[in-house]
């Protein structure tokens, strides 16, 4: 006979993750007066990344009381800049020229951040159960989710909830659970990534911003962060890091030794954490939702961090998945449609994003990205995506299909015998 969990417990809506999706909806649905549980399976503060957020991510902050807070654990940004292997020479794109009114964001360290997003959403009133994990998912007839949690001293417990979300980042619990997750064959990738001392800044103002370098194997990250120190990690394709015969660490700084632009600046830094590695970078769930269920964040999907959109996306999912959840709780009858607007407005930004993450390291992409021509003000479009305005049913006017046209024009002109070398400067 199956043993009868000693603790049995009841709330309204379950959130299973800790991060920034879980610690945002659950501090949303809890000042909406619902009873919210949080299980998280590691202790805050702990090691991260993703630590640069975007101007989008503001408004957000703002609204879950954390702005202030945020501010003084963090290193203002002003935009991104991107660069090809050799040389010294890079393009600047400034946040500003897209909306004055949001110029800047912030870089910060993941541990920090989510610890203090993880702390709202305590104060806001949610039940928060550190060091817990789930380790069984069930749906039962009552139209109520069922999920068994073991903490560190090994005590069980049942939580029976309205409504289960699920934030549990890239584990995808339910996703993998459920058999939803499927890797992208678009977009085949993996990371080495870790934080060093002593990487060299851009200059002035733009010393807060991310750097990005493209290199044979796919491109580097250089992200300030406040403590002096820098992220630093290299996407490749997978079969690169097939490849590797060597530790980790010898691994991404033999990577950095072959790309002129970032060795130099990396000429005397030093590891300060130890080097991780995450393969199948790029998935998506099939379905983003259930009857009981809503996935938010990496938990349904996660795309290449090229412009920093992971944690912008994340908490923006888990604004307006409050809002849905709350219409489901409180009209139970009309569920579906909530749960169906949600996931289509989501889809739409996600695809929006992947049209340009699927194309970063063609050359026809990287030509338009470092050309200085700027007809019908394509660069405004894009800089104002890149800050996380994906969302709207229209951004950008004619600005994007214009940058998708010249995308598609460059690579069939590069696609022409002998023309494989066209300069950069001719976008």
């Amino acid at each position: 006979m199956a043993r009868v969990p000693s603790n049995s417990h009841n709330c309204d809506v379950l959130v299973i993750g800790g991060g920034p999706a879980g610690s945002t909806i659950s501090s949303q649905l809890s000042e909406m007066g619902w009873d919210v549980t949080l299980i998280e399976k590691e202790w805050h503060p702990r090691f991260h990344i993703g630590e640069s957020l975007l101007p989008r991510n503001l408004p957000i902050l703002e609204r879950l009381g954390v702005l202030r807070d945020v501010s003084r654990i963090a290193v203002i940004k002003y935009g991104a800049d991107l660069s090809l292997p050799s040389g010294e020479d890079y393009r600047k794109f400034e946040f500003a020229e897209a909306d004055p009114l949001q110029p800047s964001a912030f870089q910060v360290k993941r541990a920090e951040f989510d610890a203090l997003l993880l702390n709202n959403s305590l104060a806001k009133g949610a039940r928060v159960l550190q060091g817990t994990k789930a380790t069984a998912v069930s749906f039962g007839a009552d139209r109520r989710a069922q999920v068994t949690t073991v903490n560190d001293a090994g005590k069980e417990a049942v939580w029976h909830a309205d409504f289960l979300v699920d934030a549990s980042g890239r584990d995808s619990l339910l996703a993998n659970r459920l058999k939803l997750k499927i890797r992208d064959p678009q977009h085949n990738s993996a990371a080495v990534f870790a934080h060093f001392d002593g990487v060299r800044r851009r200059y002035g103002a733009d010393a807060g911003n991310t750097s990005i370098i493209w290199f044979e194997q796919g491109w580097f990250w250089t992200i300030p962060l406040p403590d002096g120190n820098d992220s630093v990690g290299v996407v490749c394709r997978a079969d690169y890091l097939r490849t590797r015969r060597t530790p980790l660490d010898r691994f991404l700084l033999d990577s950095v030794a072959s790309c002129p632009q970032i060795a130099r600046r990396m000429s005397r830094a030093k590891l300060v954490t130890e080097v991780y590695a995450a393969g199948n970078y790029s998935y998506k769930a099939k379905v983003m939702y259930g009857d009981q269920f809503l996935l938010v964040g990496d938990a349904y999907a996660f795309l290449d961090p090229i412009f920093s959109t992971g944690v912008y996306l994340a908490m923006e999912s888990a604004m307006r998945g409050a809002e849905t959840v709350d219409a489901c709780l409180s009209d139970p009858a009309n569920r579906s449609c909530y749960l169906a607007r949600h996931a289509q407005i989501m889809d739409r930004g996600l695809r929006r994003l992947s049209w340009f993450i699927y194309r970063f390291n063609d050359p026809a992409m990287q030509d338009l990205f470092m050309a200085s021509a700027n007809p019908l003000n394509m660069r405004k479009a894009v800089i104002s995506l890149l800050a996380g305005d994906v969302f709207r049913t229209s951004v950008g006017g004619l600005a994007v299909p214009a940058f998708k046209l010249a995308y598609h024009l460059l690579s069939f002109i590069r696609s022409k015998p002998g023309r494989s070398g066209a300069s950069r400067n001719s976008a």
